[in-house]
């Protein structure tokens, strides 16, 4: 499993369609997750007679708005990377940051209503995935050994 052909041969499985939902499925819980943190760092809303619970539909209302947006944000950026491969019929670095692009252009530029705001958050989601992608998308370097959660050696009898 140490070949980047054969790496690669089981992430094209997937059909463009169940990476996109993936993506947004993906996006959804992180953002769900981010949601709740940044809710427990704001004040809890003051107590009124006709709203029960004000700091639990304050954190759900957080928790819904940042998981929709960074599923928006998964979503179409695996899609539009999806639709540029197909196109292009190649895998680089461009595509993802066309979809970085389209991505940060369309979702976060549409929540900041102006149009400097979508042009600037797509060219830094587009500058972060040509770089991700440009240097292999990996953190480690390969240095050629497997690590199993056994050993492989057989052990000497104890008598």
């Amino acid at each position: 499993m140490d070949d980047a052909a054969e790496l690669r041969y089981y992430e094209d499985e997937d059909t463009p369609g169940m990476k996109t939902f993936k993506g947004a499925t993906t996006g959804l819980v992180a953002g769900t997750l981010w949601g709740a943190i940044i809710a427990t760092w704001h004040d809890v809303p003051r107590v009124e007679r006709s709203v029960a619970l004000p700091g639990l539909i304050r954190t759900l209302k957080m928790m819904g708005n940042h998981g929709a947006t960074f599923a928006a944000i998964g979503g179409v950026y695996i899609g539009v990377e999806q639709l540029v491969q197909n196109f292009r019929m190649k895998r680089d670095f461009v595509n993802g940051a066309v979809g970085g692009f389209v991505a940060g252009a369309s979702v976060l530029g549409y929540k900041g209503r102006s149009i400097s705001t979508a042009l600037s958050a797509g060219a830094a989601l587009a500058v972060t995935s040509g770089v991700i992608d440009g240097l292999g998308a990996t953190t480690r370097t390969d240095n050629g050994k497997e690590y199993y959660p056994y050993t492989t050696k057989k052990r000497a009898a104890v008598e």
